[in-house]
Formats: C-alpha cells, structure tokens, sequence
C-alpha cells in the first residue's frame, strides 16, 4: 500500500518558459510511474503474502460444540482457517504436552493457573500491550510469571455452588432465604433425605467420583480448603506456595459427608457407579447439586427447567462468618498465543482472539458459552446463576476466588485427592479421612518439591 504525501514542495531555483514546463510535466510523470511500480510491487506482495491459520486446543468439553460454530462464523466472515480441537475430560495436560511436539502445534492454547505458567510459560507470547489486551475491562484473570511477563489472559470468568432447584425446595417446606450457613444447609438437606420416599425426590444428586465427575469434588469443592487458607496467609496474592497446612479441611469434610450420606446412591458405589449427577437433577430427582453457571444452558434447555425456579448458593461449609460469603468465580480459562509459532500464524490467532471478543457474532456466540467475558464490548448475559454473583456482589459479599489454580502439578495432586477420597467413601472412618488430609497436605508439598527441582 502506497502512502501518498500532501502538498508536495520542490525545491531549487524557479524556471521559466518551456523548460519550466517540461520540467514540471517530467517531474510529475516520474511521480506518476513511482506510485504505479510501488503500487503494483505492494500489490504482488499482497497476493503473494502466506496467510497464516488458528489452532486453538480447547480445554472444557461441554464448549465444543459452539467453539466449532465460532470458528466456522470466523472463516466465513474472513476466510481465515481456524481449527478447534478440544482434549477428552481430565486430559488436556497430555494432550497439550502431545499436540506441542508435532510440526503443526497449537497457536492458541489454555494456561490457566500458576503451575501451568511454570510449566508452559516459555512458549506464551508476552501479551502485554497487545490489541487483544488492550479490550480487557479488567485484568482480574491475568497470569504472569515471575519476570512478569503476561502469559496468560481470561477469556470467560465463570461461578460454582451449589445449584437449587427452589421448587422442589418448596414441595418440601423450605425456601431459599432460609438457606444461610451450613448449619441450616444441613439441618434441611437431612430433613429433605430422610422424606425422601415420601417427596419423590432426594436432597443432593450423586457424588460421582468417575472421571467426568471428579473434577467437582478434587477442584471446586477443594476451593473450601484452599479459599480459606489462602485468605487468612495472603498467598493469592504472590507466588504458589511451596505448602498448605489444610487447616480448613474439617470445612471440606462436612459438605463432602453432607453430599454422600443425602443422596439416593451408597457412598461405597461412587468411585465406579457412572451416575449422571445433571440427568438426576434435570429430571428432578435431587433439590441440590454442586456444579457451575455453565450448567445453565443444559438445565433450562435439554431438561426444560424454568430458569426463575433455579438458583445457585454458595458453599457453606460451617467458616466463621459464611454468612457473607459468594460464590467461587474465577477462571482457568485463559488464552496463551504460542510464541514459538509462525509470525503469520500469530498475527491470524491474534487477529481472532481481537474478533471474538469485539464483534458481534464473535461475542454473541461466547455469551451463550460462557455467560460472561471480561471484556469492554462483551454481549450481555441470560444467565441466571451469573446474575446471582452479581447480586452477592451487590449484597456486599465476599468472592470465593479460585485458590485451586495455585495446586502444584493440578492434575496429579487431583488424581491423589480422588484416590483418597474413594477409599474414605468405601469405609468412612477417621482413618481413611486421614488419607485425605495427606492427600491434600503432603500430596500439595511432594508435587511442589518436584515441580521446583
């Protein structure tokens, strides 16, 4: 592309007569024939010009299917290939450690807590000042690492509780309102269980602790213990800590035994049952269930449940002072651009990531995966269980953060959570809850001390 001055000005000494005028009419004749050749040279170039592509390996099955819309809008608006693939439940680490060593690897690619950093940070582009950064309306969810570095930004920040069905709720006598703390949590969970028969319904859905159910109890519901003891000592503030001492543990305890002992399924099946904890409560078979905003669409759409009869509390677990506790919001979902990519293959991942959250497609498509962006031109949000934060938030209470991102080597200290935790489900006992404890406590220390060898 030709940039073309304004007010030309020729220096040198004023000529009359013809050679005044031929001299003006070679002079802009030469002016002429230099903008043709640059013009045509900027053209071939342009023609000539490698497009580059988006790969963007996708850590959160239940996205997919829009993920893939997303990408398929984008190529047809700019004719730019973008691929999704998203990593099986439980398998994105390996995947990603997979699909980086072959010779077309991701361009776009999810960091999203400090371990990840520290394992992936060498390969994330440094995203500060970038034009996708530049469209944040917060940096909440942004990961460093310890040069400071921007490894990593949110694209989508989420919440999780406990979901209620408040009409079932109301079939068995009780409203929301009278859900505070754990203390009234419990007291009606147990009354709701022990009627079960007679209501039709139970008080929690399964506890399944297969791989597609896991994820609920070894992360989110681990944020108990690690929110707590992470707000008392100030680490989310600073680097992982090298060790936790699971002071807020016995917390951990009381909603996981409030979980397994009201359900309609035997503690003793849940490592291997395969139950559908989303099915029992679409159906409504169960007033509580533990999951995330990104049930919403699910709940109200494939099982046709009335948005206005649901609600999400958080986990009230018996801390001091809960009553003003929120939900857990936070992300892991943060995009990395892999700096070890092609320069045109950045500059087309660069370009989408800028698309999707400014556009109006682009941003329509991620609310109606994520609920909410945190971004300046995001599209509104239908989601109830997002307007429920806000509403906390509102109230003046405070954010349960995501201290599970600071776990060290995440996906091994979970496997050695759910281990413990299935042997405690088979024979509860003092003892086998012990093997929870160090699960989380010496498992957290171990995984720390190998990952900073």
């Amino acid at each position: 592309m030709v940039s073309v001055r304004k007010n030309y000005s020729f220096g040198g000494p004023k000529f009359g007569g013809k050679m005044k005028k031929l001299t003006v009419i070679l002079m802009v004749l030469a002016l002429v024939l230099t903008s043709v050749f640059a013009q045509g040279a900027a053209e071939g170039t342009a023609t000539t010009e490698k497009k580059g592509s988006v790969y963007w390996l996708n850590f959160k099955p239940e996205s997919d299917a829009v993920l893939q819309e997303v990408a398929k809008a984008y190529t047809a608006e700019t004719g730019v290939e973008v691929k999704v693939v998203t990593a099986a439940a439980g398998t994105y680490n390996e995947t990603l450690t997979a699909e980086m060593d072959k010779s077309n690897p991701p361009t776009l690619f999810v960091v999203g807590n400090q371990g990840a950093v520290r394992s992936w940070g060498e390969f994330c582009l440094d995203l500060t000042g970038t034009p996708i950064a530049a469209e944040l309306s917060t940096d909440a969810y942004n990961l460093y690492d310890e040069n400071g570095k921007l490894c990593s930004i949110g694209y989508t920040y989420e919440c999780f509780g406990i979901i209620v069905n408040k009409a079932l709720l109301a079939k068995a006598g009780y409203s929301i309102d009278q859900i505070t703390n754990f203390a009234s949590l419990k007291a009606i969970a147990e009354d709701i269980h022990a009627r079960s028969k007679e209501l039709g319904f139970d008080a929690f859905t399964s506890a399944g602790m297969d791989g597609s159910s896991s994820w609920r109890f070894s992360g989110h519901l681990a944020n108990v213990a690690l929110y707590y003891e992470a707000r008392d000592n100030g680490w989310t503030a600073g680097p992982q800590p090298a060790t936790i001492t699971g002071k807020y543990l016995p917390n951990f305890k009381n909603l996981w035994d409030l979980y397994i002992n009201n359900s309609a399924y035997a503690p003793n099946s849940l490592a291997t049952g395969g139950y559908d904890a989303e099915a029992e409560f679409g159906k409504g078979e169960a007033v509580f269930y533990q999951n995330g905003n990104w049930e919403f669409d699910a709940l109200t759409g494939k099982y046709g449940l009335n948005p206005a009869d649901l609600a999400m509390i958080p986990f009230y677990s018996g801390v001091e002072g809960e009553e003003m506790a929120g939900l857990n919001c936070g992300t892991e979902g943060c995009w990395a651009i892999n700096a070890e990519a092609a320069q045109e293959d950045i500059d087309a991942t660069m370009d989408f990531m800028v698309w999707m959250v400014t556009s109006e497609t682009g941003t329509k498509l991620l609310a109606q995966t994520f609920g909410a962006i945190p971004y300046k031109k995001a599209a509104p949000s239908n989601n109830v269980f997002l307007d429920q934060a806000n509403e906390y938030n509102k109230k003046g209470c405070y954010v349960m953060t995501w201290a599970f991102n600071y776990t060290p080597a995440v996906d091994d200290w979970r496997a050695g959570v759910v281990s413990a935790m299935n042997q405690y489900d088979n024979a509860p006992s003092d003892a086998t809850w012990k093997g929870v404890e160090t699960a989380f406590v010496q498992g957290w220390a171990n995984h720390y001390a190998k990952d900073h060898q």
